[in-house]
């Protein structure tokens, strides 16, 4: 008896949906996350070297570490001849990214710092695939240190105004920019909303970064 071919498609069908949602979740395929929690010094986490391997302790914490993670932060000069300056964006490798329960975040660079992007509450997970506190929840950690400007690059020298925390070596004085995970602020505009890109904090340390709503979270992302 030959079977009808929409039976065979249908069935094929439902094995592709099946081992899609096999794969979902798995924390090897994980390539996005928020972190749970900073070094524990503020913004500094020990430049970006620290906050790499930050990164790479909490993703092979889940079982995550066969990739290369890099920390979505810019750093800033001391003037404009220094050459250690890195931006966000060319940091993170070229995507596409997905989180912890296997949704995709963004495809490639340019989408991520696009409207397009999958980036909000609901999908900022940490390592663990757990959501992160937002600006109505108590403690509100929506601040995610980036050092940013909104299509990723960094700032100008440090001697105008420090957005980095010395790039990300102070808990003491300075200030960072920070986006909101959650796309939520006190105020109904593009830079409350904004990821990557809403404003400074009031000052390096553990206790400032909690007064604008941080915990000294930053978003890390599989290099490759």
């Amino acid at each position: 008896m030959q079977i009808p071919k929409f039976f065979v498609l249908s069935i094929a069908a439902g094995a592709l949906l099946l081992a899609a949602s096999a794969g979902a979740g798995e924390p090897g395929k994980m390539s996005f996350f928020v972190t749970s929690a900073g070094p524990g010094n503020g913004a500094n986490l020990g430049g970006l070297a620290g906050a790499d391997a930050h990164c790479q302790k909490l993703a092979e914490s889940v079982g995550a570490g066969n990739r290369t993670w890099r920390a979505y932060l810019s750093t800033q000069g001391n003037d404009f001849k220094d050459q250690n300056v890195f931006n966000a964006r060319d940091r993170i490798g070229a995507g596409p990214w997905f989180n912890a329960k296997g949704i995709m975040i963004a495809k490639s660079v340019d989408d991520l710092h696009s409207s397009n992007n999958n980036l909000n509450k609901d999908t900022a997970l940490d390592e663990s695939g757990n959501m992160v506190n937002g600006r109505t929840e108590k403690p509100n950690m929506h601040d995610i240190l980036t050092g940013s400007r909104v299509d990723g690059t960094a700032f100008g020298p440090q001697f105008f105004t420090d957005m980095t925390c010395g790039s990300w070596t102070r808990s003491g004085e300075g200030a960072a920019v920070v986006g909101h995970h959650d796309r939520v602020g006190p105020l109904d505009h593009d830079w409350a909303k904004s990821w990557n890109f809403a404003h400074v904090t009031k000052g390096c340390s553990q206790e400032a970064l909690a007064k604008t709503g941080g915990a000294g979270l930053f978003y890390c992302f599989a290099e490759q």
